[in-house]
């Protein structure tokens, strides 16, 4: 199912069963189920704050499979507006691994926003290696995470 699909179900699922928060992505997918992404942090904290911020599991929504939580109810609902444009790059998979063609977890307070994309990375090498090229390895990433995807617990 495409990402725009499941978040259009549990959005329509969410309207017509009166749910909010947590329990319209619950609908979709329980949030019981759904992996913790980016080990607990707010994806819209790194756009609106520049950083790394602990989201509450007051504030959570699970999208494509994953369980975000947030620091507010307002940065829950700017990513359900526009999860593309939130959302961690590969599945919030360290970056410039998945460039080389690897899965390696990442560690969430090392990051980079590039050409309006979160990418996280496992270690502050690869991170700045990623930052050298930013559009290169980006794009390498991209192709290997549409092989790589079907191997992970997403």
């Amino acid at each position: 199912m495409s990402k725009r699909r499941a978040f259009l179900q549990g959005m329509a699922a969410a309207l017509v069963g009166g749910l909010t928060g947590a329990s319209a992505a619950g609908a979709q997918n329980p949030a019981s189920a759904a992996r913790l992404g980016l080990k607990g942090y707010d994806p819209v904290a790194y756009f609106t704050l520049g950083a790394p911020t602990a989201g509450s599991a007051d504030f959570e929504l699970v999208w494509d499979g994953v369980r975000y939580r947030f620091v507010s109810a307002r940065h829950r609902d700017l990513f359900r507006a526009d999860p593309d444009k939130y959302a961690p790059q590969f599945g919030g998979q360290c970056a410039m691994n998945m460039a080389n063609g690897n899965l390696r977890e990442s560690d969430p307070t090392i990051w980079t926003i590039s050409n309006g994309r979160l990418y996280v990375f496992a270690s502050a090498a690869g991170s700045q290696r990623f930052r050298e090229d930013a559009g290169a390895n980006a794009s390498r990433a991209k192709g290997n995470w549409q092989n790589l995807k079907k191997t992970t617990n997403r």
